[in-house]
């Protein structure tokens, strides 16, 4: 069973044993049936449950039910491989079916013309689920390039901090470092950082988004914070110890999305650093009271 899950393009997590049990005894398939008499009558969870304990001697708790929908039956149904009756979701009566055109995929052990046939009318749902995370990704243009960054609060911040902020506080300047919250190098341009002077190891954790100013040779590291990680004293003598062989000016600052959030981290922030807000992008607060924005050397 596990073999046809697979092939039929179900996601690796769906191809668990408790998946394979369900779909086990949803089609009636005892340990020494053949497959071809494979059925699709209709199946509570609590039957499901039984039928595994009984037949198989895998047992699950009746209080599992919710990881059963959870883990497979919501899945199955969104590949079209199951269907339930219609009911209400809290009815004693709510039942689920292998459909079909999908028991026949059963009844043959997943041979390549039922699959074919299957696979002609359905999509693969690990396809789908896919095209739903390109879809639900963050575009945004880093040197002209276009990338795509994981949904959440902190690539917002990123992606606002390239479009937004660069352009009217790092004119022309080229991004050198960008992070993601699940590619953590999206962006790396090595050469120039080394060239620059960068001493990086595998246990330096980079600012999230380095700009470079050729032109003023200047270097914008830049933290995006939601929920931590300011530009506090420690975080500044990490990155000078990261870039002590860089010679050009440094500037050190702290993007964040509103003001609200700002003020949890406002005692917090090193001083000769500078401050920039979404919600306000033609500002910054300067915290290097003889100075505006650049490098302290």
């Amino acid at each position: 069973m596990r073999e046809i899950l697979k092939r039929v393009g179900m996601p690796e997590k769906q191809q668990s044993d408790l998946c394979c049990y369900v779909m086990l005894a949803m089609s009636d398939i005892k340990p020494d049936d053949y497959w071809i008499n494979a059925t699709n009558d209709w199946f509570r969870i609590h039957d499901i449950i039984a039928f595994t304990a009984e037949e198989y001697n895998k047992q699950y708790a009746e209080n599992s039910r919710e990881t059963f929908r959870k883990q497979a039956i919501h899945h199955f149904r969104n590949a079209a491989l199951i269907e339930d009756n219609g009911k209400a979701t809290n009815s004693p009566d709510y039942k689920y079916r292998i459909t079909n055109e999908f028991i026949q995929v059963i009844k043959s052990r997943g041979d390549d013309d039922s699959l074919r046939d299957f696979l002609n009318n359905h999509d693969k749902l690990v396809d789908i689920y896919a095209s739903k995370k390109e879809i639900t990704k963050i575009p945004v243009k880093i040197n002209t390039k276009d990338y795509l960054l994981s949904l959440g609060k902190h690539n917002e911040l990123q992606k606002l901090i390239i479009s937004e902020f660069a352009p009217r506080f790092a004119p022309n300047s080229t991004c050198l470092y960008v992070g993601d919250t699940i590619e953590k190098d999206l962006v790396k341009n090595e050469a120039i950082l080394q060239d620059l002077g960068f001493v990086i190891t595998l246990h330096d954790k980079m600012p999230d988004v380095v700009l470079y100013s050729e032109e003023k040779k200047w270097l914008y590291f830049i933290e995006a914070v939601t929920s931590v990680g300011p530009m506090d004293p420690k975080r500044i003598i990490e990155i000078n110890e990261m870039t002590k062989n860089v010679k050009i000016g440094k500037i050190f600052i702290t993007a964040f999305l509103d003001f609200k959030t700002y003020k949890k981290f406002s005692d917090s922030l090193a001083w000769d650093t500078e401050v920039w807000i979404a919600e306000m992008p033609n500002h910054m607060i300067h915290l290097n009271g003889d100075k505006f924005i650049g490098p302290r050397q």
